[in-house]
Order: structure tokens, then sequence, then C-alpha cells
């Protein structure tokens, strides 16, 4: 597997290719030993004393070696919220975001003519991709007044659930932390199939709990669009936002069957872990579906 300034070769993370909760039940039991070896490996670095240190790895959007930053930002000040620190020094990629083009790179394969869309562009991932892929596409959603497709101080506009591109024209969808915020997202499902071209593979995270079958629905809106909370209301970092953006629903299994009604081929949820790649935290868990080439 190549990257920009090496070779990495994948042995060194663990992964794990997860369709439904009775295979993640059986994946549970049958990983205890690799389980013990991780809380072992955590339990070990995030003894440490210091609020701020790093820990050495491979980034692998770097090419690299590194120390990775470490502190208890985003946290309720005693544990390291793993997924969004380990941040890389030479490419301001966190833990999450490493991941992401790692796993872009080896389970899509993009070209670097590859026509991607991935929905955010005011972000370190969207301007890392930019440098890779010269038919890169980024938004970001800048209410419900625009037109998606719309340009406003130099962001493109898009929502969702009523994307601007054609039919059959996208090679890969990225969607990282977006979906979460979507109150109609089967919608916004449906548009990801339709925009990718035949043979097209989807790529998103998003809050999963891989412990429930049904999706947890947080809040939802009523006829009128107003805003019904069923439960506290949770609200995430927004880029473009200072007041944040609701989360309208953690996903669980469901999601699975809801891409592939839409019509995707396959979906499944990838699960990896790497000391050496400095993907800690447990498992982290990224959704991948493949557009079929018969409709």
């Amino acid at each position: 597997m190549k990257t920009g300034n090496g070779s990495i070769q994948i042995e060194k993370m663990k992964v794990f290719r997860i369709r439904s909760l009775q295979e993640y039940i059986d994946h549970v039991e049958k990983n205890k030993t690799n389980y013990s070896y991780m809380q072992q490996v955590e339990a070990k670095i995030a003894g440490n004393p210091a609020r701020d240190f790093t820990v050495k790895g491979i980034s692998y959007p770097a090419g690299q070696f590194v120390d990775f930053k470490v502190d208890y930002l985003f946290s309720n000040g005693k544990d390291i919220n793993w997924r969004e620190r380990l941040i890389c020094p030479s490419t301001g990629l966190n833990n999450r975001l490493r991941a992401s083009v790692h796993i872009l790179d080896f389970e899509l394969s993009p070209y670097p003519e590859s026509k991607i869309y991935i929905t955010e562009q005011v972000t370190p991932l969207f301007s890392f991709l930019n440098s890779r892929f010269r038919n890169l596409i980024g938004s970001e959603y800048l209410g419900n007044d625009l037109i998606s497709g719309s340009i406003k101080d130099g962001i493109c506009h898009e929502d969702m659930t009523a994307l601007s591109f054609e039919d059959d024209s996208i090679d890969h969808y990225l969607t990282f932390e977006c979906f979460e915020h979507i109150p109609n997202y089967p919608k916004a499902i449906s548009e990801a199939f339709r925009v990718l071209k035949p043979g097209g593979l989807f790529l998103g995270s998003f809050p999963f709990d891989r412990n429930i079958e049904k999706n947890l629905v947080r809040a939802r809106l009523d006829r009128e669009g107003n805003i019904i909370h069923l439960m506290e209301p949770e609200y995430h970092g927004d880029p473009v936002s200072e007041k944040g953006i609701l989360c309208f629903t953690v996903f669980g299994w469901e999601i699975m069957k809801q891409l592939r009604e839409a019509g995707f081929e396959d979906a499944y949820a990838l699960f990896i872990w790497s000391h050496e790649f400095g993907y800690l935290g447990g498992e982290q868990v990224f959704i991948i579906a493949k557009k079929g080439y018969s409709k």
C-alpha cells in the first residue's frame, strides 16, 4: 500500500468487516484475546501522568513515523477522547481523520482522477484530500434558504437530501459525522445512491451503537418543521457555526438494512484498531456501501 512519502503495510492494522448485530456478537466472542491486548495497550498509554504528551506511531497520511499529540480536549477531563485526539503534527489530522484517509485508500482504492464527493469543505481533511485528488468536490450545509450547488463566500452549499449532481456521476461518496444531523437521513441515503456511478462506493462515519439493532431517534421534525426532542438535546461541533448542530439519530445495525433497501448491493461496518498507526480508543467503526452494476 503506497502513501505519498513511502510504503506502509496494512498488516499492522486489525480489520474486520461485519454486516449484522449477530455477526458482531460472534466477533466479540472470537476477538476476546485481541480486546484484552487492546485494553492493556491503551491503559498503559493513558497512564501517562502528564495532561499533554505524545505517542510515537506511523501517520499513514504523512507516510512517516511521528509523535502523535495527546491531551484531554473534548473529554470529561478524566478519560482521553482517543477518537478526536492523537494529532499528527505533520498533517494536523486526528485519529479519526487519519483512519478515514487510510480506509479511503485500502477499501475504496480511488484513482488520482476519481470524482470524489465529500460532505465538508472548510476542514483539514478536505484540504488534505484536495491536494491528492484533482476531481474532489466538497461542500457544507449553509441553511435551507439556499439551493444546492450555490456558492456563498467561496463555499459550495449542498443539501444532502437534494444534491445538485447528476445521476451516476460520482465515483466515491464520503461523509464523516454528518448523517446524524439530518432529520430525513433516508432521503440522504437515496441521494447518495442516486449520484454514485455503478460500482461506486459510499464511505461514512457517524454515531454508531454497535450493540443495538434499531436506530435510536433522539429528535425528529413535526409536519410544520418544528423540532420534537425525544431525549435530552445533544449538540455536536459545526465547522460553519459556533452554535453547534443537533444530533437527531444514533445509528444501530438497522442502517445496513436501510442502505440495502435504498439499492446498495452490499453494506457493512468496517472495524479497525492499530497500536502502530495510532488508531486507539477501541475499535473504530466506518460504514461502507457499494452500488452494484445492475439496476
